[in-house]
């Protein structure tokens, strides 16, 4: 009779535990399902679902199509320093390409109108680390960046160029900048391409060549007084001939000074000198004599020695004349025309031509008298100065015999 009550016990047991386990098994079902992302009927509408669903397929997007390609590879070695650096972009435009030296130098490029490419536009230096950093965006305006190095080649042989007028001096209005290159320069163009010559006023500028070793800059009249000239020789990885590049980085300033122009007229044999335009003093001079006239033309003072030994050996004249302590001499030419002091004319100044080529003044030997017309002028000149030379019944000097490119039209010169 017992036994009943006993048995509906045991079931009814069994019922509530039975809910208790159901209900705890769909607790861990909706909590798993809820960890898994998808806690929301996909129809409901539910912001929460929107909302992920959107995220995802955003992160996608961010990525741009953009490829940049940058040439030479990274880390590549003994890269040339013209024609190998490029950056190039596909499926986008490049924005911003940035190249620089240790010091962190940047170099000049351009991207292109399309903005499919970069390109320098200027060489690179040798035995030189670079850096890149490139960026660019595709049609949705996305951006992609890219990053590489390399190191430039080491030059087995090299050049460098010997310039005057040195760097801090002042000079005359006549001066050029002129530069003599220890090795012949079969790449011309790339050469004066890394010489700039900045001016302060500004005024144009031009480079011409003298055969394969010599490169002269002028503007096209003579220098304003006061002019600032900065020349800066970017020569160090230009190949300046086949497996020849430069080795130079240096900057190089100069200033103008006052004008002076002198005017030696061979027949009144006399000279002018004018200062800014004005005739500040007349001296009587002698130069060449029959059959070793002096040159016509422009010609520029390049050297100023206040005493020097004159043989004629060194130009040619064989023994004719070796004379000592001639008093402030002053180079017209390469081939051996100065203005200098004379003490041995006697009365030839202002009367008649008795020199070898050269333009003689009164003076002293030595030089020691300031007062005498040589002295006076040797203190009152400066390199760069020009002295003309008209009414000779020699040929007008050569634009190449020292520093004379005057003697060349602006047309002929920038050829």
């Amino acid at each position: 009779m017992n036994v009943g009550p006993i048995s509906g016990a045991s079931v009814g047991v069994r019922g509530r535990r039975g809910r208790k386990l159901a209900a705890l098994a769909l607790g861990v079902m909706l909590a798993v399902t809820a960890c898994g992302g998808g806690g929301s009927d996909p129809g409901s509408g539910s912001e929460d679902g929107k909302g992920k669903g959107k995220d995802s397929g955003a992160a996608q997007s961010k990525q741009s199509e953009a490829v940049i390609g940058i040439a030479p590879e990274d880390g590549a070695k003994s890269v040339k320093t013209t024609g190998a650096l490029k950056v190039d972009a596909d499926k986008g435009k490049l924005t911003e390409v940035v190249v620089k030296d240790p010091d962190g130098d940047r170099i000049e490029g351009e991207i292109s109108a399309d903005g499919a490419t970069w390109t320098p536009s200027t060489h690179l230096a040798a035995s030189t680390k670079y850096t890149v950093h490139a960026v660019a965006k595709d049609s949705e305006g996305r951006t992609a960046a890219e990053d590489s190095s390399f190191t430039t080649l080491t030059p087995k042989n090299t050049f460098i160029g010997t310039f005057t007028p040195e760097d801090g001096s002042k000079v005359g209005v006549g001066m050029p900048f002129s530069v003599r290159f220890t090795r012949g320069i079969t790449n011309p163009e790339d050469v004066e391409k890394a010489i700039r010559i900045t001016t302060e006023p500004a005024v144009e500028v031009e480079g011409h060549w003298f055969g394969n070793d010599r490169l002269d800059f002028r503007p096209e009249k003579y220098w304003k007084a006061g002019t600032k000239v900065t020349v800066d020789l970017n020569l160090d990885g230009v190949e300046g001939r086949d497996g020849v590049y430069g080795e130079q980085d240096k900057t190089v300033s100069f200033t103008i000074g006052r004008k002076q122009v002198s005017v030696v007229d061979a027949k009144k044999l006399t000279m002018k000198v004018e200062r800014d335009d004005k005739v500040i003093k007349t001296i009587p001079v002698t130069t060449g004599k029959a059959g070793m006239e002096t040159w016509n033309g422009e010609m520029v003072i390049s050297e100023r020695l206040k005493v020097t030994r004159m043989n004629g050996e060194t130009v040619g004249y064989g023994g004719e004349y070796d004379i000592k302590d001639v008093p402030h001499a002053m180079r017209l030419t390469t081939s051996g025309t100065f203005l200098h002091g004379n003490y041995w004319g006697g009365g030839a100044f202002g009367n008649y031509n008795a020199s070898h080529g050269c333009i003689g003044l009164r003076d002293v030997r030595g030089g020691w008298d300031k007062q005498a017309p040589g002295a006076w002028f040797f203190e009152n000149s400066m390199i760069g100065d020009v002295v003309i030379v008209k009414n000779s019944n020699d040929a007008t000097v050569a634009p190449d015999n020292g520093l004379n490119g005057w003697n060349m039209s602006w047309e002929e010169w920038k050829k």
